[in-house]
């Protein structure tokens, strides 16, 4: 899944399957996390929040399935 970089303070960058209604999240600790079952309209929310790390926190963080994915 290629993601896009954002401007943030907790996040790298995002990208999104639609296929799969699958979110993928890159963190600055390192950690990248993809959350199931996201809408593309909430993807599109959280690209166009003036804080991404905000919107995720409020919508995403605590509301979604997620699972970690390993680097290469």
């Amino acid at each position: 899944m290629e993601r896009k970089s954002v401007r943030s303070s907790n996040l790298v960058s995002i990208g999104y399957d639609v296929n799969n209604k699958i979110l993928e999240i890159e963190f600055h600790n390192g950690g990248v996390y993809q959350y199931s079952n996201v809408s593309f309209d909430v993807y599109e929310e959280l690209m166009d929040a003036k804080s991404h790390g905000t919107y995720f926190s409020a919508n995403i963080r605590n509301n979604t399935n997620y699972k970690t994915k390993k680097l290469k």
